[in-house]
């Protein structure tokens, strides 16, 4: 494995982090807007009141993701073992 090969590699692999990460984090921070205007709105400053639903919607967001995921790892993972059954 030459060094455009790895860097392909580790080019490819951030870009499955990202394709698994983002619409988590995106889910994230839209409820973290919405809470923080609901405090805003209220002025209701209750610490658990930003931490509980965000939790919760993670959590309902990973399980309704989890093919997705599992579906792209596996892709990713496909795409290594060719690689080393090249390199061997």
């Amino acid at each position: 494995m030459n060094e455009e090969q790895a860097l392909d590699f580790a080019r490819e692999a951030i870009f499955t982090v990202l394709k698994i990460g983002t619409p988590i984090m995106l889910i994230a921070l839209i409820v973290g807007l919405v809470i923080a205007l609901f405090q805003a709105l209220t002025q209701i400053q209750e610490m658990t009141l930003t931490f509980v639903p965000k939790i919760l919607v993670i959590f309902l967001t990973l399980m309704l993701m989890l093919p997705y995921i599992l579906n792209t790892l596996q892709i990713f993972m496909l795409g290594v073992a060719d690689r080393i059954a090249a390199i061997g």
